[in-house]
């Protein structure tokens, strides 16, 4: 099952053309990564799925919904995660995850289990307790990531989910989305980091000057250019792939 199709994007801002004809789907508990150089159209692309951003032209279906008709509703299935994101850092994390729960809805069995399962997802334990402010990078990240995800939503946004962690920060945020993944979620991520792409992706796009290159898996993508890791430059300034 499709879960997000995105069909002939195109943004434009006055002569600059930042997305150009973009093609792509994602499945019931994929993981899809777009990622290319600076500048490429990730975050254009990432925040007009988001329904934060409006495209010039193009088609946009989250469970077979068009986001152009229905994006209140639409709204309700997906979560943004941008790369900037802050928390309020002189709340405690169980009082930042229960104050973004009521956000979310208005009925308290549902704010309790959001609360729950967000309190599951970060991993931070006592620490929760503790005043935001106190927290690292890493764990800040954890507890945005909960906050993200809390209401189970079918399609998940990523900008560079792990930029500026530790390693051991950024593996056990990885871990997690993969779990998530596997219960089902669709993720949609952008990252600089192409060993993250490479253990994380089930598929990735390549996105240069506004226009897709190519679209595989990372094993495929690597096969196809004869490289031993996605972090080669001629991927992203190959010709346009073919899109239906």
């Amino acid at each position: 099952m499709k879960t997000l199709e995105v069909k002939n994007l195109v943004k434009n801002y006055k002569e600059i053309n930042a997305v150009k004809n973009v093609n792509f789907e994602i499945e019931q508990g994929e993981i899809f990564a777009l990622v290319g150089p600076n500048g490429a159209g990730k975050s254009t692309v990432l925040k007009i799925v988001a329904t934060i951003l409006a495209p010039t032209n193009g088609e946009i279906f989250i469970n077979n919904k068009n986001i152009a008709n229905n994006s209140d509703k639409i709204r309700e299935t997906i979560s943004y995660l941008p790369e900037e994101a802050g928390a309020y850092k002189n709340l405690n994390g169980h009082n930042y995850l229960k104050f973004m729960a009521a956000i979310y809805t208005d009925d308290n069995s549902k704010q309790k289990e959001y609360l729950k399962f967000a309190e599951e997802v970060c991993g931070l334990g006592a620490r929760l307790k503790d005043k935001i402010k106190t927290y690292s990078k890493g764990m800040t990240r954890k507890l945005l990531l909960a906050r993200t995800v809390m209401s189970k939503p079918k399609l998940t946004i990523l900008d560079e989910p792990t930029s500026g962690l530790d390693v051991i920060n950024a593996v056990e945020i990885r871990n997690t989305i993969k779990k998530l993944a596997n219960e089902g979620m669709s993720v949609l991520l952008s990252s600089h980091n192409m060993l993250e792409i490479e253990y994380l992706s089930h598929r990735v796009a390549l996105i240069n000057k506004g226009e897709i290159k190519a679209i595989g898996t990372p094993q495929e993508l690597k096969t196809q250019n004869h490289a031993q890791n996605l972090a080669v430059r001629r991927f992203y300034f190959a010709a346009p792939c073919q899109q239906a």
